[in-house]
């Protein structure tokens, strides 16, 4: 059997399962091998029963003692009941409304059934216990149950008897340097994989996860640092600095800042390289990212080249070409705006006018990926908010034309610890002052019973005329988190604070044109407080709005409320940020007070770091991206720093063995470089 035989070689798994396991992305026997489990469960394996077990999972040997007569509630539920005994102990399983389940039991009989054991009244029983058909073993413990993630139509036991027949039937072959291993003592491939499916203790579990997320971060190592090896010697456009450069800077309605200057000259010199330009630009909250990407493309377009420009969001693509639109309105640049809600007609006109030239800068949402998107003669192309788009989706973009420069932002802080590992292919820059004039945020946090006072400010806000944004982590109410929900918040305070106010309800649910419509009555001044999800986190800009309100602050990453802050602070008012978080323990207090004393968003995100240890870089998981299968990069950055130090060491090596290793790589990189954005 080969690792890249198509998965319906497997026993058992016809056209039907095929499509399913096609839907989680598994197509071939390497993608079921690497399906690792989402999470664990622990099953106590005991002969006997005892109170030590109350409120654990069991799968427990026991004989039928007596099959109870059904028993009719009030409320007309029917509840079966069986007596078990198992060794010296009874206790009792129990099921609601199914009395077909006791015709599964003879009186005497042995079984093994599992189910969590609860207590009540100083009686032990089983809601709903199953029947297993496997014996328990001799030596009765602990047994550790892989949970997948799964789609309709197939079950956790059946992708766990797939991997069994598949790890019965393989032998995985080791792929790291014998070195490596010894030196960093891991666990061979074909263990780790094995006991990653089915661990037999959490010692050898934590062993083998280490040694896969030491591989997946040394490749990913590799990847970069060929890839800028690779880079550094393809051929650019070299754009000359345009004439015109001076008479736009000239233009602009305020001065740049020392920082936004200084990035803009590092990035002129890429241009005007005849290298590919590959540079990554982070910069706070309001710093001025747009304006550079700007200048740096209206150099592009003096050269006689396209440039396209593309953003997450419609509403966020909107706010770029409206204020390109207006720093170039005297310089005779055709722009156009391409998003999935742009009308058909005009959609093919834009296509047309592209693929012929005669537009010289698009702006635009994921539509600009699209096959049929075609440009005549494409310079640069620059991504805003990259994290938020995929690893297929930025490469698409960027393979429309050979030798583009590219240019990628984010306003989201990255730990300066975490840059050169995540980044070692980019050059970065980072634009570390905000421009004068950017209001500086007042942040404060209050516990929930105070929470009257924070909706007492907002109105007061409001009385002045001002607007206020109030964000909360979900759509619908969560009971098992107990998380306030978007829509219980908005009718909680429509119906306390604001019945006289127009307030309006914003999430990541509705379609495009309700959320355009919000937005554009929230700009206006029409809406006075935008009940919110993380929507509004990135570009939207209400230079009226000047309180926000965080609801479950502790649920949100420090960068993340960081980023929802700047959405205040953008206009000539003192600008307010109000966290309200459930302070549970000592962590939350800590990171509250963080927000509440800088404004600082790399200073915050390397706090953040310190103090969770891991958790999410960025606040959120980066949607669409498929880079690391069992890594995060924060909570395994010990590994990472080995991983990138190695990696970094194999590249420079001129031993036999390791050439060997990076021919090996490189092949694979060239077969699959197409079709990975490493930028």
């Amino acid at each position: 059997m080969n690792i890249y035989d198509n998965i319906n070689v497997l026993k058992g798994v016809g056209p039907k399962t095929t499509e399913i396991l096609n839907k989680l992305f598994i197509f071939n026997i390497m993608d079921l091998l690497l399906y690792f489990p989402r999470d664990y469960e622990v099953i106590s394996l005991c002969r006997n029963i005892d109170n030590n077990k109350t409120n654990q999972k069991v799968i427990v040997k026991c004989r039928v003692q007596k099959i109870e007569r059904d028993i009719r509630t009030k409320s007309g539920k029917v509840i079966t009941t069986i007596l078990f005994n198992s060794g010296s102990n009874y206790f009792k399983g129990k099921w609601f409304n199914q009395p077909y389940m006791k015709n599964n039991f003879r009186l005497n009989n042995t079984y093994t059934i599992s189910g969590k054991m609860e207590q009540f009244n100083h009686e032990l029983f089983i809601m709903n216990p199953k029947v297993l058909r496997e014996r328990l073993p001799d030596n009765a413990g602990q047994r550790i149950i892989p949970k997948y993630t799964l789609k309709s139509g197939i079950s956790n036991n059946s992708i766990m008897k797939l991997i069994a027949y598949l790890l019965s039937n393989i032998k995985i072959e080791e792929n790291l340097p014998k070195s490596l291993i010894e030196k960093y003592k891991l666990l061979d491939l074909d263990t780790s994989i094995r006991t990653i499916h089915n661990p037999d203790n959490f010692k050898k579990l934590n062993q083998a996860r280490r040694r896969l997320k030491f591989q997946e971060l040394f490749t990913y190592s590799l990847k970069l640092l060929m890839l800028k090896r690779r880079t550094l010697n393809v051929s650019g456009m070299g754009f000359r600095i345009a004439d015109d450069l001076i008479k736009l800077k000239n233009s602009l309605p305020y001065p740049l800042t020392k920082a936004q200057n200084k990035v803009i000259r590092e990035i002129l010199m890429d241009e005007k390289r005849e290298k590919t330009m590959s540079r990554l630009v982070q910069g706070d909250v309001g710093s001025g990212k747009t304006i550079v990407a700007l200048i740096s493309i209206f150099n592009v377009i003096k050269n006689g080249y396209q440039a396209c420009l593309m953003a997450p969001t419609e509403i966020l693509a909107k706010q770029h070409f409206i204020e390109a639109e207006k720093l170039f309105e005297s310089f005779n640049i055709n722009i156009k705006l391409l998003t999935g809600s742009t009308g058909k007609k005009e959609k093919d006109r834009i296509k047309d006018l592209l693929k012929v030239g005669e537009i010289d800068f698009v702006v635009g949402t994921h539509a600009l990926i699209e096959d049929d998107v075609e440009f005549k003669r494409l310079g640069i192309v620059v991504t805003d908010e990259q994290h938020r788009f995929g690893v297929m989706q930025r490469s698409k973009l960027t393979n429309k034309s050979r030798n583009v420069d590219t240019l990628v932002m984010t306003a989201t802080p990255i730990p300066r610890t975490l840059t050169l590992c995540l980044y070692g292919d980019l050059d970065v820059s980072i634009i570390d002052e905000l421009p004068p004039g950017r209001q500086k945020i007042e942040t404060r946090y209050v516990s929930k019973i105070n929470k009257d006072k924070a909706y007492n400010f907002v109105l007061s806000e409001i009385e002045k005329g001002r607007q206020a944004y109030v964000v909360c982590p979900l759509v619908q109410e969560n009971e098992v988190l107990n998380i306030t929900s978007v829509e219980e918040l908005f009718n909680d305070l429509k119906n306390k604070y604001f019945k006289e106010e127009s307030i309006k309800m914003l999430h990541g649910k509705m379609n495009s044109k309700e959320k355009e419509k919000i937005m554009e009555e929230f700009k206006t001044g029409k809406v006075k407080v935008l009940i919110s999800t993380t929507v509004i986190e990135v570009g939207i800009n209400v230079p009226n709005a000047t309180v926000m309100v965080v609801e479950n602050a502790e649920r949100f990453g420090l960068s993340q409320l960081h980023q929802l802050r700047g959405r205040v602070g953008r206009g000539k008012y003192k600008s307010y940020c109000i966290l309200i978080p459930d302070v549970k323990n000592d962590i939350i207090r800590r990171r509250m007070e963080i927000m509440e004393s800088s404004n600082d968003g790399f200073f915050i995100a390397e706090q953040d770091l310190k103090i969770r240890g891991g958790g999410e870089v960025f606040g959120f998981k980066q949607h669409g991206e498929d880079e690391f299968l069992i890594s995060d990069v924060v909570e395994d950055i010990g590994i990472f720093k080995f991983a990138n130090i190695e990696a970094k060491r194999l590249i420079m090596s001129t031993d036999e063995r390791d050439l060997r290793i990076k021919e090996q790589i490189l092949d694979k990189l060239e077969k699959t470089s197409r079709f990975i954005c490493f930028n």
